[in-house]
């Protein structure tokens, strides 16, 4: 850590957007697979993808388990570190938004976050556990 400034660890944390992007692909998406984060549409790299999953993994933001019906592939979890970032991920879509309303989210989404905010989370969060 460079600094004691929270805004400094947490980029020092995410690193770079791919971390950001893997989480909101498992957050949104229900993305579990390798394979499934190499066809997001950013076309992540793979050798950044291994890194990222990697690093994910070391700092306790996702799991990983050997995929029961194909041993040789690994699917990826949430941990509960890592969907405690849902607000914040929620708060940046807002953001985005407020500021460029032609972005891939509907007015109707975002208003829901912002009037609703608990209960969206609550919707992920059920998401997360089945």
């Amino acid at each position: 850590m460079r600094s004691e400034c929270p805004i400094s660890f947490a980029l020092d944390f995410f690193g770079d957007k791919w971390t950001l992007l893997i989480i909101r692909d498992m957050i949104f998406d229900q993305k579990r697979f390798y394979k499934d984060f190499q066809n997001s549409g950013e076309k992540i790299a793979t050798n950044i993808l291994s890194d990222r999953l990697k690093k994910l993994e070391q700092n306790g933001v996702i799991r990983s388990e050997v995929y029961a019906l194909k041993k040789t592939q690994k699917e990826y979890f949430l941990t509960e570190k890592g969907k405690s970032l849902l607000p914040v991920l929620l708060d940046m879509m807002v953001w985005s938004f407020d500021y460029n309303n032609e972005l891939n989210v509907t007015a109707e989404f975002i208003q829901k976050v912002k009037n609703s905010r608990e209960e969206v989370i609550q919707y992920f969060e059920e998401k997360f556990s089945e």
